[in-house]
C-alpha cells in the first residue's frame, strides 16, 4: 500500500551551483507503507525534483530538515 505526500522547501538553498526555492513543490508516491517519504534514502523525491525540475538532490547536498512534508492521503 502506497502514500502520496506534498513535499516543499522550506527556504531557499544554493548549494553547488543549483537552487532550491519554496516553490518547487512536488507531489511524490511511496512504495511502501511509510510515515515520511524519507524513508529509503529519499528516492522518489530525488527523482521527482530531477523530472520536474531537473535539480540534483545529490549535488546540492540536500537532506530532511531542508523540507516540509504533509500526507494526502
Amino acid at each position: 500500500m502506497s502514500k502520496v505526500f506534498r513535499v516543499t522547501p522550506k527556504r531557499i538553498k544554493r548549494s553547488n551551483g543549483t537552487i532550491l526555492t519554496p516553490e518547487m513543490a512536488v507531489t511524490v508516491t511511496t512504495l511502501q507503507h511509510t510515515t515520511t517519504p524519507f524513508y529509503n534514502g529519499a528516492k522518489e523525491v530525488i527523482d521527482a525534483y530531477m523530472r520536474l525540475y531537473g535539480f540534483d538532490y545529490k549535488k546540492a547536498c540536500c537532506s530532511q530538515n531542508d523540507f516540509n512534508f504533509v500526507k494526502l492521503d
